[in-house]
């Protein structure tokens, strides 16, 4: 068991290859540890158990039968973000007014994963509509971070990334409207994608919404590389992805020579020195592997980012979540009231949040002229607890009151500038056990090289788990 809740998804494959390992004893064995485990992080918002085991027995037999047909992810778990639907099941989107909901149509990563030989276990937790910076919610309660249960995983992604961090998946799907990939893994210590805008294909009529990405989530670089090159390419649902498919490489070359910007501020947000002394531990491990790392002043307002984001999320997102919520206000959790609320006043036009849109490119594009990618913090915070709503800058950070979407999150300035990949991956450890996070950001459509990176940040900086150093407190607790 405890060999294979921490077993990567391409070692998997392998053994499944050389049949020391079989698709079925690993759903098995994850299923019969995620039963342990999600009774205390509360990660997971349906079990698909039934028909994944149905599954397995078909990719077993595939292995044996017609081992030169296997498909890419043949025979491994896939835990999915309950945002992206599936025709048939239950599509609530963590909102009490969507409790009796099925989906009629399946999100197109979900049948490129189905598509590609995975088998969807489970259907991870967010919070309501997807909102909030930490995962919990009025239908599903909390979900927690599996390295201290005082904390959050953070959001929106937050089931997926609990259940890669608590061994429940090797591999899982989010999404990221505002970071929703990259705080949770900076918050428990896995690694998420951010593909470029239209990489991934997404539904109307967030397609559309520039903001909007659907990507990879997994325990270390190849694996997250190997989810991301299933789900790439255009998809007739969704008339903005793209032709054609850029994969990711394997094996990635080394970073000798890559000139790579270091910011452990982005300008004027709030950062702990335990994120601030991570991060610059980061450049040193790349400095290490051969790059040339500079440290840089990008000098963006977190102000500006803010206004833009919320004239943005205003016209688009915080609108639908005003418009579906009109029949039962009283049923939503307070801050998507205080999302449908704010939408109902934008703080300014269209037009200048655009303006502020093409002043934060005017700051950052400069840096990629003289530079291969850019690393920053993922957040500011070393820590989120759990539970909280977030409502009114009740959040220390850095000894200063604060919000800590605005105020300490440095995802937003990467939707706007959202033609960049961004590969989150870990930086480090707080104090209180929980994982921190840093940014590798590439140039416009550059998809390889922050993979470069992070693969050679985990050759420095080791990052294992399942052994005695790296076994989420949760995990240690369930298996006493």
């Amino acid at each position: 068991m405890d060999d294979l809740r921490y077993l990567s998804a391409n070692e998997a494959l392998a053994r499944f290859r050389s049949r020391s390992l079989s698709p079925v004893e690993l759903l098995d064995a994850l299923i019969d540890w995620s039963q342990k485990a999600n009774p205390v992080i509360n990660a997971v918002a349906e079990q698909l158990f039934e028909q994944a085991r149905s599954e397995a027995a078909a990719a077993a037999d595939r292995y044996v039968k017609a081992p030169d047909e296997v498909r890419p992810l043949e025979g491994l778990p896939v835990a999915i973000k309950e945002e992206q639907p599936i025709a048939g099941r239950s599509w609530t989107e963590g909102s009490l007014l969507f409790a009796d909901r099925v989906a009629e149509t399946t999100h197109p990563v979900v049948e490129r994963v189905r598509a590609a030989g995975g088998i969807v276990h489970l259907r991870t937790t967010t919070p309501e509509f997807s909102c909030a910076i930490s995962t919990h919610s009025k239908l599903w309660g909390v979900t927690r971070n599996p390295w201290n249960l005082d904390y959050s995983p953070g959001g929106s992604s937050g089931g997926s990334a609990a259940t890669l961090a608590a061994g429940m998946a090797p591999l899982a799907t989010g999404s990221d409207i505002g970071g929703s990939i990259r705080v949770p893994s900076g918050c428990t210590g896995v690694v998420g994608f951010k593909p470029p805008y239209g990489r991934v294909p997404e539904m109307p009529p967030f397609n559309l919404d520039a903001y909007c990405h659907a990507g990879p989530m997994a325990r270390n670089v190849s694996d997250c590389a190997l989810l991301q090159n299933v789900l790439v390419g255009s998809h007739p649902i969704d008339h903005v992805s793209l032709h054609p498919t850029v994969t990711i490489p394997a094996p990635l070359e080394g970073i000798a020579g890559l000139r790579i910007a270091l910011a452990v501020n982005l300008g004027d947000w709030l950062v702990e020195d335990e994120v601030d002394a991570n991060t610059r531990a980061v450049g040193e491990a790349l400095r290490g592997a051969g790059a040339v790392v500079e440290e840089v002043s990008v000098g963006l307002s977190r102000a500006d980012v803010e206004r833009a984001a919320e004239i943005h999320f205003s016209a688009i997102f915080g609108t639908l979540v005003s418009e579906e919520s009109q029949a039962g206000r009283e049923l939503l959790s307070p801050y998507a009231r205080q999302l449908a609320e704010r939408s109902a006043q934008p703080p300014g036009t269209w037009l200048e949040g655009l303006m502020l849109e093409a002043a934060v490119n005017d700051r950052v594009a400069p840096l990629f002229e003289r530079h291969d990618a850019l690393i920053c913090p993922t957040a500011g915070f070393s820590a989120l607890p759990a539970g909280k709503d977030y409502l009114d800058r009740d959040f220390v950070v850095a000894g200063r009151q604060a919000d800590p979407m605005f105020d300490a999150t440095m995802t937003l300035p990467f939707n706007i500038l959202s033609r960049h990949p961004v590969l989150a991956a870990p930086s480090g450890w707080a104090s209180s056990g929980v994982p921190t996070g840093v940014q590798i950001v590439g140039r416009t459509y550059d998809d390889v090289t922050p993979f470069r990176i992070g693969a050679a940040l985990e050759r420095e900086r080791p990052w294992g788990y399942g052994d005695e150093q790296h076994l989420p407190a949760m995990a240690a607790g369930v298996r006493a």
